[in-house]
């Protein structure tokens, strides 16, 4: 906005003077750094444990009291030589279940109610600015600076008219459109870079479209890197960083900066250069992950030097290749929802994408890929999705399935569904109850609170052990499961075409060694798998009882064990008409929906 000015102290009210500055003006750089992502919440470091968050042969309590909300938890609670780290990924919140399965879960204004937000970038593939701009915070929402990139490229589609029609009432909302060459491709990438006033900034990856109904009553994840600092050394005329060496790790902070403004690049200098230009000055030495990205793009396969960016499942594969795994991993569980037309037979699925799942190092968890044995790192593979009975018993009943996608009407796509059959799981494993909101345990069922609330996320995640109480690699990710999101068969050229955007992140344990320490076989860090929380439940054994370990969680959006389809189940097709109605009584396709 012309003449705009920042917005100073004066301008917040006192509660938020309070709560975000130390002294001074923001104008002259005062501001103290808002560190509730870094400092755990002082209730659950003074809270006696009893009985201990980690015991032998035994489940522990959450630190946080039954039924409460909680969008920041604990960052690490060390109990008897045993650290237990929250899991990296949250959760949404849910409106409509109890509050026992909304514990550690994430709004939408929590990540962008924070009146420090100075400028906001927003990558997606629906809008609707109205209820983004409610989620910022009021007193500074008609300051901030907001950046639309969207896929909506056709000047008579009608997002793009409603997004035109919507933003001329905020002068500080700026539509940026994607370039989109490819006919079949989306702008999918689900993406906040947030710009702030304390010089720091901060890079949330989610799977929600930014609307009011994907933030309601449907399952979504949520990874935010911590505020990332200014550089030391960050002024105009310095030197930069050197990112584009071939010795940058890939699961570092650097390596993660260097994936990122070379995504961003894509998008040409004229759309988001602005926005690279501003992120080379922050420091990202705090991340904890590796990004995995797909742009409308053709990668050559074959590329030996390490700092070239590769997208879609190439690049994933990459990343894949430098993770230790177990020697016999038993699965990876691709969860999402929607599955494109992947062809007549499972050539694409089982030796272009699941290969690509299945790369792995057994050297070591340092970043080192080391070739393995073929046979000992295939993996069996389970894919998680929804059938029709599933849908009538969520939430939203049959609404909720308008963005969950599987065609299964014609010849070719019963081909399809006749070969996924063996991977698909359900959903929800209380298959064939009855409709009740309350979802009630069954004997051995690890639950995840989240089997009425019916899937957007999409998570891919490999487990370590045949009872899924270890996990070696976990994502989240914008990219469902398809050639247009992941990348094609490579042609006879060895060229992969991709003809989407999307973006994601993979965790795995060696993200969690102390800083400084020789890369090793590193035996006492491990992922586990967390229920309703984002800490995990650790069991330890009698052998490990005088080991230092530390566990990460990984929150998981649906229940363990998973429940393979019987014969007769179906996937859910949201171009099929369903005669027998929903919760709510409502059919269908059929005229009544």
């Amino acid at each position: 906005m012309p003449n705009q000015r920042e917005p100073s102290a004066d301008d917040l009210p006192k509660a938020k003077r309070q709560r975000v500055l130390e002294t001074g003006d923001p104008k002259a750089g005062s501001f103290r750094a808002d560190t509730r992502d870094h400092v755990p919440e002082l209730f659950s470091l003074e809270r006696s444990i009893s009985p201990p968050l980690v015991q032998r042969n035994s489940k522990a309590p959450h630190p946080q009291a039954a039924g409460e909300t909680q969008a920041e938890t604990p960052v690490e609670i060390e109990v008897d030589n045993v650290k237990v780290v929250s899991s990296p990924f949250h959760l949404t919140r849910i409106r409509d279940v109890p509050d026992s399965s909304n514990i550690d879960t994430i709004r939408l204004k929590d990540i962008l109610g924070d009146p420090m937000i100075k400028e906001c970038w927003q990558f997606n593939y629906m809008f609707d600015i109205e209820f983004l701009m409610n989620n910022l915070d009021q007193d500074v929402r008609k300051l901030v600076q907001v950046k639309i990139i969207h896929g909506s490229w056709k000047k008579e589609d009608p997002h793009r008219l409603s997004l035109e029609e919507t933003a001329k009432r905020y002068p500080n909302v700026q539509l940026i459109t994607a370039y989109m060459p490819e006919a079949f491709g989306t702008h999918h990438s689900k993406m906040m870079i947030l710009i702030r006033h304390d010089n720091s900034v901060q890079v949330v990856i989610h799977t929600a479209n930014m609307i009011p109904f994907d933030w309601t009553n449907m399952t979504q994840a949520v990874w935010r890197s911590p505020l990332l600092p200014l550089l030391l050394n960050h002024s105009s005329n310095a030197p930069k960083q050197s990112l584009s060496s071939d010795t940058i790790e890939i699961g570092s902070g650097a390596r993660f900066k260097h994936d990122l403004l070379a995504y961003l690049r894509v998008y040409g200098q004229g759309k988001t250069g602005k926005l690279v230009k501003e992120l080379e000055n922050y420091d990202f030495g705090e991340v904890r992950a590796a990004l995995v990205a797909s742009t409308p793009s053709r990668q050559k396969i074959g590329s030996s030097r390490v700092s070239d960016a590769l997208w879609g499942w190439p690049g994933l594969k990459r990343v894949l290749s430098y993770i230790a795994c177990r020697a016999t991993p038993k699965g990876d569980r691709p969860q999402v929802s929607s599955i494109a037309s992947l062809g007549q037979s499972n050539k694409w699925l089982a030796e272009t994408f699941f290969g690509a799942l299945s790369a792995a190092s057994t050297a070591s968890p340092s970043c080192s890929p080391v070739a393995s044995p073929p046979s000992l790192l295939k993996p069996k593979f389970s894919v998680v999705f929804p059938t029709a009975d599933e849908i009538r018993r969520s939430l939203d009943g049959y609404h909720s399935g308008g963005s969950i996608h599987m065609k299964i009407q014609s010849a070719a796509q019963a081909k399809q569904v006749a070969y996924m059959r063996p991977y698909l799981c359900h959903w929800a494993s209380d298959v064939g109850g009855s409709p009740s909101k309350t979802e009630k345990p069954s004997p051995g069922v690890r639950q995840a609170g989240r089997n009425r609330a019916a899937p957007h996320i999409k998570t891919y995640v490999r487990f370590a052990d045949s009872s899924m109480n270890r996990i070696d690699w976990a994502m989240v990710t914008s990219a469902n499961l398809s050639m247009q999101a992941w990348g094609a068969a490579p042609n006879a050229s060895g060229e992969v075409r991709i003809c989407s955007w999307e973006i994601g992140v993979v965790v795995w344990p060696g993200l969690w060694k102390e800083r400084g320490i020789p890369p090793t076989r590193s035996e006492n860090i491990d992922m586990a798998p967390s229920f309703k929380q984002n800490l995990p439940f650790i069991e330890r054994s009698d052998s490990e009882e005088s080991e230092r370990r530390t566990f990460v969680g990984i929150r998981m959006p649906y229940d363990l064990p998973l429940v393979p389809y019987a014969e007769s189940s179906m996937p859910w097709c949201a171009t099929s008409s369903y005669v027998e109605p929903d919760w709510r009584g409502i059919a269908y396709g059929t005229g009544d929906f």
